[in-house]
């Protein structure tokens, strides 16, 4: 099983969730630590080696790398913010 490597913008994302958003979105985080690539995941176009995957209303951007599952932002599905702002992390 993957170790999960939490960004500090997506751990403060979280926690500002209501309690069923954050069940939802730590439940989809859990669950890529056990399969890191779902069917319902998508590459980043640009972004090599990232890739997406939605929960409810929230984008969860993610890339693996040996064991850790990196977790570098969590952000509103529609909402284009979420891109730039990792395009200004990588």
């Amino acid at each position: 099983m993957l170790k999960l490597d939490l960004s500090r913008d997506a751990g403060a994302f979280i926690a500002g969730l209501p309690g069923k958003q954050f069940k939802q979105v730590v439940s989809a985080m859990l669950s890529l630590l056990k399969n890191p690539h779902p069917h319902d995941a998508r590459p980043l176009s640009g972004m090599e080696g990232y890739f997406r995957v939605d929960s409810g209303e929230y984008r969860i951007v993610f890339r693996v790398t040996d064991d850790l599952l990196c977790v570098p932002l969590i952000g509103k599905r529609n909402d284009d913010e979420v891109y730039r702002r990792l395009g200004r992390k990588t």
